[in-house]
């Protein structure tokens, strides 16, 4: 090492405390947010260069090791690091367990492969078959190289054929260096005609995104009002600038097929997609192309889970986020942080604008909209003819329902009504398999999960009992574990797969189509089914909280909620507002074209402030009424909240820990300690788990108390800690 060699800090993606000091030679020239290899222990591993001019290091040069190499990958850009360090110090996270998030990319590190690709010879004969034919008039430019693949999928033809003109040397073979840029969108494809309101807020979007500056907006619409369309035009005003990048956040990417050919319809070109079930190879791709310095290379559009905030975006221009009200944006284990919150910070650290878009937006974000903090507009008219949908609730308490069946007789005879007309109807049940218990009806044993505390849900598909937290599965047993009495064991409630087997007793001949994510795991089988329902070869949809997704099939007209009190009990304080927002979403599946549309409410308490404020189309009080309950409580919106999870395999350990916690919490009248107490999911995945929850004023600094806090705690061995900031779920 040279003389001149100085110290710079490196992070690595591991749940450190932060960067690590390093020495680098004067002859190495390094960048902050370069990727290098450094030595830790007897392991080499990669790291971003994250300090190069590091203060008050306590440790002595001369003990320092030097980084091994600087690697060939695009440097992260300094928006995506600042955003790492505010999601760590936020969610009280090591930065490097948050560093590993934007890293953890298989074979990320490593260069993409020399590839052949293919072009059609100048001189193609005349007589070619007619797939051959397909081939050679495709609407490409001349000499274009392109995958076997992609000529095969252009020309609809089997690669068969295209590997039969590569052989005759009708097309000859282009060696290329890495992946293919992906398609770019047109921003000047032309789009579908705006009514007067969807043109204003589409006006006022376009011009905070030729701003370029940072402002949160809230789209607000109700159900079939055309808040994507209107957003789509602030996607193609981003498009125009050189290099501009845009991201949009789904709940759940595997379940936008419609979503992505209304894109593809509106640019010409579908957008990178991301999220958790792409191949390794193209993640990698992605990841690649999302960070290129070459604007002709670089990724234009991406749509992604929550994730995708944590891409190494080089020119960020816009970021949507569509359904912003879904729970599911929220992470629940590792780094548990709200991509919705954490894209409101996003675009603060990369200057751009951000759109909130929703039918049924969470009560922090209208709060936000109502102080000024975000802009606020509103679609108040379906597009087109298309009204909002009648809707009644049934009192469940005055039906007679037969032992095993769940549809009652006013909602029976609404589903034959509209199969004879020859309509659509949707149930919506938010649970999935066949029943959620199975039990002995000799001695009550149930059947539960060895690893959690939850019963195993029963799956006909398969003819299985499974966990929903762990993914412990087991065949039903014919004998009962506990009496050994025969064939004793009974299904108890309904899921999805037992209202669809009551619907098809009823209707024998009806075609029926079950959606839920057991049925349906990525996007190409979703895609399947919307193209099978928007052609009506389904009668009856029956499905979970992924039908609710902003779904528009032009036949359905009867929404029918099996179960509308489901979600409304338990300690959750955004319980009511949940509730609402995914009944109203449902709701507005129905009747969103020229045919109008009924909506039932199965409900043992119609007279519940939900169920009553569907009924009669004032959300406005119910959410009214609902800021008022929270702020009485000091709850969030108006207050804080944060949760301390302590879980081991040792139950006293856990116990003791959790306690020593509560006895070292801060004397401070703004906060209140509440535990520890078992967490109502006592064991989970082998582990014993105790919860505390903090509840604290609106101006307590509570990251930072707490940080002090807690690293005043000594854990027990084998005992870990979690912190969650804003909790969304309480199990």
């Amino acid at each position: 090492m040279s003389s001149d060699a100085r110290r710079i800090q490196v992070l690595l993606p591991l749940p450190l405390s932060g960067p690590f000091d390093y020495l680098i030679d004067g002859d190495i020239f390094l960048e902050e947010g370069d990727f290098v290899t450094v030595p830790l222990g007897s392991r080499t591993l990669q790291g971003v260069v994250w300090n190069m001019s590091p203060e008050n290091s306590n440790i002595a040069i001369e003990k320092l090791k030097p980084v091994t190499a600087k690697l060939d990958l695009p440097a992260l850009p300094q928006s995506l690091r600042a955003f790492i360090d505010w999601v760590a110090s936020y969610t009280l996270s090591p930065p490097g367990a948050v560093l590993k998030m934007a890293v953890s990319v298989p074979r990320a590190f490593d260069r993409a492969r020399k590839k052949n690709f293919y072009r059609l010879s100048p001189d193609l004969p005349k007589k070619l078959t007619d797939a051959r034919r397909s081939v050679a008039n495709l609407d490409v430019p001349m000499g274009m190289p392109m995958a076997l693949k992609i000529w095969a999928e252009l020309a609809s033809v089997g690669e068969g054929v295209v590997r039969g003109m590569v052989k005759a040397g009708q097309m000859t073979p282009v060696e290329v260096m890495g992946d293919a840029p992906y398609p770019e969108p047109d921003p000047f494809h032309i789009g579908p005609h705006l009514s007067d309101e969807q043109d204003h807020a589409a006006r006022h979007m376009r011009e905070l995104v030729g701003e370029h500056h940072f402002k949160p907006v809230l789209l607000e619409g109700i159900t079939g009002s055309g808040k994507t369309e209107v957003y789509f035009e602030a996607i193609a005003e981003a498009l125009k600038t050189d290099g501009g990048q845009i991201l949009v956040l789904v709940p759940e990417i595997a379940l936008t097929a419609q979503w992505l050919t209304r894109f593809e319809k509106r640019f010409g070109a579908e957008p990178v997609i991301w999220h958790s079930e792409l191949t390794p190879a193209q993640r990698r791709r992605a990841w690649w192309a999302v960070g290129q310095k070459d604007i002709t290379k670089r990724a234009k559009v991406v749509v992604g889970a929550r994730s995708a905030l944590f891409l190494p975006f080089v020119d960020l221009k816009l970021i949507v986020v569509d359904e912003e009200h879904s729970p599911t944006f929220k992470q629940e284990d590792g780094v548990m942080y709200h991509g919705r919150d954490m894209a409101v910070v996003r675009a603060m650290q990369a200057d751009c604008p951000v759109i909130l878009a929703s039918a049924t937006p969470s009560l922090e974000t209208i709060l936000n909209a109502e102080a000024g903090k975000y802009d606020w507009l509103y679609l108040g008219q379906r597009h087109g003819t298309a009204q909002l949908p009648n809707m009644t609730a049934i009192d469940m308490r005055q039906q007679k329902l037969a032992a095993g069946t769940w549809l009652s007789d006013p909602l029976r005879a609404a589903l034959a009504k509209n199969l004879a007309q020859g309509e659509q109807s949707l149930l919506y049940l938010n649970r999935r398999g066949y029943a959620p218990l199975t039990l002995c009806r000799t001695c009550g044993h149930r059947m539960e999960c060895p690893h959690c505390s939850a019963w195993l849900v029963e799956h006909r598909k398969g003819e299985k009992l499974i966990c929903h937290h762990c993914g412990f599965f087991c065949g039903k047993p014919k004998v009962c574990p506990e009496c050994e009495n025969t064939d004793s064991m009974v299904a108890c409630g309904p899921g999805v797969e037992r209202v669809a087997e009551e619907v098809r007793d009823l209707f024998p001949d009806a075609r029926i189509a079950v959606m839920a994510s057991d049925e349906i795991s990525s996007p190409a089988q979703m895609r399947q089914m919307i193209t099978s329902i928007e052609r009506h070869e389904v009668d009856f949809i029956i499905g979970t909280q992924i039908v609710t997704k902003g779904y528009h099939f032009p036949m359905l007209t009867l929404v029918g909620v099996i179960d509308a009190d489901l979600g409304l009990s338990g300690g959750d304080p955004r319980a009511a507002e949940r509730t609402w927002q995914q009944l109203e979403q449902v709701a507005g599946r129905a009747g969103r074209a020229e045919r109008p549309g009924q909506v039932v409410f199965q409900s043992y308490a119609p007279e519940h402030p939900v169920i009553a404020a569907l009924i009669s189309g004032d959300g406005q009080a119910f959410l009214e009424q609902e800021a008022f309950d929270r702020e009485q409580q000091m709850l969030p919106p108006f207050g804080k909240l944060a949760a301390i999870i302590v879980s081991g395999a040792d139950f006293n350990a856990v116990a003791k820990t959790a306690r020593r916690i509560a006895a070292l919490a801060p004397k401070d009248k703004a906060i209140t300690v509440l535990g520890p107490v078992p967490a109502p999911m006592a064991y989970l995945r082998g582990k014993n788990r105790f919860r505390l929850l903090i509840k604290a004023e609106k101006q307590v600094k509570l990251q930072k108390i707490m940080g002090q806090w807690l690293s005043s705690c000594p854990l027990e061995r084998g005992v870990s800690l979690q912190v969650d900031i804003d909790p969304y779920s309480f199990f």
